[in-house]
């Protein structure tokens, strides 16, 4: 028998409202359940020598959102409202200031943009390494280290070179075969790659891919003005690490018939602009000039990183100390254009993420199954077992849990009122053939 006009279309509405929910749930969803991989580098590829010709590839969060908030999903500029007038001859392709005590982001242009990072990459290095290298411990230089590419301290075959000495030739004078030394202490260059990439993945440092230990160029190496940020604002806090930052000068020990010799910190705004806490310089040809500083003024530090710059017109430590002066001048209590995240802060909001969703899966497909597995698959909260995500987290697929049981809702009703009426059926009584076919 024909099924009434009416109940075919309600349940025809019913289906095709339950598909375009969950259509609608999983496109909103969008970052959060698609598949991401950190990006990797390339040694095969040739090496860059230029910069990226139509601009570096912008990064995220794994998830897809902005690592220290929207405000900074941008390629321009964005600043604090109020701020004064930025200053002149910034030509830094991507720079961001932020107060490094607070977190709070004052101003930026192409904050998440990935350059290549040149010896800024450095301070990654030194991050992961001085919690892990007795500073006591003597490494023995090796011909390798002497034939390494780019700018060298000088360390020679059968050197004894302590690992606080290496530590400071490596962000003084940004030293490629002190980098290549040091790693070798701590395991070799691929095992210190693996660790330098944890660590910016621990610091939500996710536009940072580590391909090297020096900042030698290599395809798919970057990093941005909002890492950068990150990775001194933590150098800044430990003792240590900003205690091998401030060194001025320091004493190449003599080697055979080579004679000891003094080297210099080449981050110069450390005797030249008041308040200088740290930094780290970087050039190469794909790079181009980049820089990181944090200063101190009035108890209020601030941290700068310029990325992509040129010397003419104006030199890019100069372009530091230009944007550290517009930062001071910002009001402290301005509302900020976004922040910088603390440490396992991502991390933690993607594992927050990940629950929410297994979670949500879990509830629909238990709802398909039937009221009794339903209830077995609902955890009990009542005994205060449930988490709870840290502020910020990336929650916002928790309202998929009442959405999706919605939506299967519509599917299971739009289900049962099909299958009841093929199974109350009614025979035709004696007669010719019903002229519309059933599908059997």
């Amino acid at each position: 028998m024909r099924r009434p006009l009416p109940l075919r279309r309600l349940t025809a509405v019913l289906l095709v409202a339950g598909l375009w929910v969950i259509g609608l749930l999983l496109a909103s969803a969008g970052p959060a359940l698609a598949e991401w991989s950190r990006p990797t580098v390339d040694p095969s590829a040739p090496t860059p020598t230029t910069p990226h010709p139509n601009g570096p590839p912008q990064g995220s969060a794994p998830d897809g959102s902005t690592v220290g908030g929207e405000g900074l999903d941008t390629r321009g500029l964005v600043t604090v409202a109020g701020a004064p007038p930025l200053p002149e001859g910034i030509d830094a392709r991507g720079w961001l200031v932020a107060d490094a005590g607070t977190g709070a982001v004052l101003g930026a242009r192409d904050p998440h943009g990935r350059y290549y990072p040149a010896s800024t990459l450095k301070a990654l290095t030194l991050l992961t390494l001085a919690p892990v290298l007795d500073p006591a411990l003597v490494v023995e230089g090796t011909v390798e280290d002497e034939a390494i590419e780019g700018s060298r301290v000088g360390l020679v075959r059968g050197g004894q070179y302590p690992v606080d000495l290496l530590f400071r030739a490596l962000v003084m004078q940004s030293g490629n075969d002190v980098a290549n030394a040091l790693a070798r202490a701590a395991g070799g260059v691929g095992p210190t790659l693996a660790a330098m990439n944890e660590t910016a993945a621990r610091l939500g440092a996710h536009d940072t891919v580590a391909g090297t230990p020096s900042g030698l160029d290599v395809a798919g190496q970057s990093s941005s003005p909002y890492d950068l940020a990150l990775i001194l604002r933590q150098l800044v806090t430990d003792p240590y690490s900003l205690d091998v930052l401030q060194t001025r000068t320091a004493q190449m020990p003599t080697v055979g018939t080579y004679e000891g010799y003094q080297i210099q910190n080449q981050n110069t705004l450390l005797s030249s602009y008041p308040g200088t806490l740290a930094g780290k310089t970087g050039f190469t040809d794909a790079a181009r000039h980049t820089f990181v500083v944090a200063a101190e003024r009035d108890g209020r530090r601030l941290v700068v990183s310029v990325m992509q710059a040129e010397r003419r017109p104006v030199h890019e430590l100069e372009q530091a100390r230009r944007l550290l002066d517009w930062g001071f001048a910002v009001p402290a209590d301005a509302e900020p254009v976004g922040r910088l995240v603390e440490p396992g802060e991502v991390a933690a909001a993607m594992e927050a993420a990940e629950a929410a969703e297994q979670m949500a899966a879990e509830k629909t497909a238990a709802m398909a199954a039937g009221p009794a597995e339903t209830a077995a698959a609902t955890p009990d909260t009542r005994a205060g077992t449930g988490s709870v995500a840290a502020p910020g987290s990336a929650t916002s697929t928790a309202p998929l849990v009442p959405a999706g049981m919605a939506a299967g809702a519509l599917v299971i009703v739009a289900a049962t009122v099909i299958g009841r009426r093929r199974a109350v059926r009614r025979v035709a009584p004696p007669g010719p053939a019903p002229d519309v076919h059933d599908g059997r």
